[in-house]
């Protein structure tokens, strides 16, 4: 066996730390189901998870850019799979389960709205006073109502951990609660007010890492911004610095893309080390040691996390408050409000499959609700289409 081949055994023989979530130990499945002889319960979960109509959805529903504006920008969909590596290369290095860690990872934008969070800013302010809505709470709902796929359940029926990940990667879910978090908890409860286990935490981390790099090659690619405006940002400037010094010369292309890699690796070495410090510190003997801590392990270091949050900031100026950019907003909150409106006032002109029930409500709040996973649902592409229908324009 090569060397390679033998560091690729190895890897794949790593025994899980003390305070990983072992899959033997699960809580399992709100509706019991015979295990799988060549899956462990996370494996199926994440199988679950890629198969569903709504990971597929992902594929047409926007970042920061409408959709149909580009071919070379990231999308919801490309999005999940930059954070999936992510999560699996940590979970794996600091002995997590990594299955446990993707499946969070690929499911934790499931509940997001078309356009973004210019859609979702919309959609939750249409909801106010019908109980809420909040991508990770409608995520929860996707997973455990609103996919139709087996007939012995709504939902995925996916383990404890699992919608444990989904509810609360970004840290304790915290009342007033909307109200698709508050029915998901009555049903099975899922320690809301504590920390998830690391893999959530992984998959959150691994989500803050993705985004700002792409965000920043994407920014690029629209011409939002310039190569030479990065160079006094930490991180980018260093990075650009040493690509500079190893390549003059070098297309813009591959500078940028040598620079954002150097980045992007940055990052993951800092989250690694920053949480390998907390675990040494808190030194927790199991999964349940871990929640109790009372703090996120998986973290950046002060120092990186300064550095992050100016390059935010400029994503902030430069890119998120574009006038370009801010034109789209406008135009997709417009959308997303008339569709709220539209089938609230005229739920008869819903689908087929959606009418049904929606005019068998019982009250506003019911309609909203129904209204609201129809829109919550739709592309980026499919909500402008319905738009036209049911307003001529």
């Amino acid at each position: 066996m090569s060397d390679k081949g033998a560091e690729r055994e190895a890897m794949n023989r790593i025994p899980l730390a003390p305070y990983a979530t072992d899959w033997r130990e699960s809580r399992g499945r709100l509706h019991d189901e015979p295990g799988s002889a060549h899956r462990t319960p996370f494996q199926r979960d994440r199988d679950r998870i890629i198969h569903c109509s709504a990971f597929r959805r992902l594929k047409h529903k926007t970042q920061v850019f409408v959709e149909h504006e580009g071919d070379h920008y990231r999308t919801r969909l490309t999005h999940s799979l930059e954070v999936a590596q992510i999560a699996r290369t940590v979970a794996r290095t600091l002995g997590a389960d990594e299955d446990l860690a993707e499946a969070v990872a690929l499911a934790h934008d499931l509940g997001h709205t078309p356009f973004g969070h210019t859609g979702e800013d919309a959609l939750a302010g249409a909801m106010e006073t019908y109980g809420g809505f909040d991508h990770n709470a409608q995520a929860l709902r996707i997973v455990m109502e609103l996919e139709h796929r087996y007939a012995g359940f709504d939902g995925l029926n996916l383990t404890w951990e699992s919608l444990e990940g989904i509810a609360k990667h970004n840290g304790p879910a915290l009342p007033p609660h909307p109200a698709a978090l508050a029915e998901a908890e009555a049903r099975w409860s899922l320690e809301l007010s504590t920390h998830s286990g690391i893999e959530a935490q992984i998959a959150a981390l691994s989500d803050d890492v993705a985004y700002n790099v792409h965000d920043l090659d994407d920014g690029l690619r629209a011409r939002l911004f310039s190569l030479d405006d990065l160079v006094a940002l930490p991180l980018v400037g260093p990075a650009l610095a040493e690509v500079d010094s190893l390549w003059p010369g070098l297309d813009e292309p591959r500078r940028s893309g040598e620079a954002f890699r150097r980045v992007f690796g940055a990052m993951v070495e800092d989250m690694l080390g920053e949480t390998r410090s907390r675990l040494t510190a808190a030194k927790p003997e199991s999964a349940s040691a871990l929640r109790a801590i009372g703090a996120s392990v998986v973290a950046f270091s002060p120092g990186m996390e300064a550095e992050v949050s100016e390059v935010r900031g400029f994503l902030f100026a430069r890119m998120y408050r574009h006038p370009a950019v801010l034109a789209m907003r406008e135009q997709a909150a417009a959308v997303v409000s008339d569709l709220f409106e539209g089938f609230m006032a005229t739920p008869d002109r819903l689908p087929a499959e959606w009418r049904g029930v929606a005019l068998c409500a019982e009250g506003d709040a019911a309609l909203a609700r129904i209204v609201s996973d129809y829109i919550a649902g739709m592309t980026d592409r499919f909500a402008l289409q319905e738009h036209m229908r049911i307003r001529g324009s």
